[in-house]
């Protein structure tokens, strides 16, 4: 089993652990925001290790949408380019843990409803948007079969 490197941002790294050791009972929210937000476990496309990173909770039916907004940054998130490496993931929402397959949706209708509905999620992606000159990649992820 790969090694499990947690993240060099401090609330990043303190997120995950107070989520996954509480077994999804604490840490399910963005800091101070109270907006609920999921685990997305995935292999880094350098190091091979796993990495953990906190996303906003935004769901389609049985499916999550993950965002790679960064606030709005000029370049990707990390996580983006390990999941368009290998795109198995595991999901921690709250107390449930699943696997997931992901994919990035380049399809501009199904890119656009997606959007909307993140964006009634967490508003602020709007804005992220306008800070960027990069189209802000966006992810389905579905139960693995």
């Amino acid at each position: 089993m790969a090694e499990y490197i947690p993240s060099t941002r401090d609330w990043v790294r303190e997120q995950v652990e107070l989520y996954e050791g509480s077994g999804g009972k604490e840490g399910t929210t963005l800091r101070d925001t109270g907006m609920p937000v999921i685990i997305v476990t995935n292999k880094g496309n350098k190091t091979g290790a796993i990495r953990k990173t906190p996303l906003m909770r935004v769901v389609d039916g049985d499916n999550y949408i993950l965002v790679g907004s960064q606030g709005g940054a000029p370049k990707h998130p990390v996580w983006y380019y390990n999941l368009k490496a290998d795109p198995n993931v595991e999901i921690r929402d709250e107390t449930k843990v699943q696997s997931m397959w992901v994919r990035e949706v380049t399809d501009q209708a199904e890119r656009d409803r997606l959007w909307a509905i993140a964006v009634a999620a967490f508003p602020n992606y709007d804005e992220y948007q306008g800070r960027t000159d990069r189209v802000i990649p966006v992810f389905l992820a579905e139960p693995a079969n």
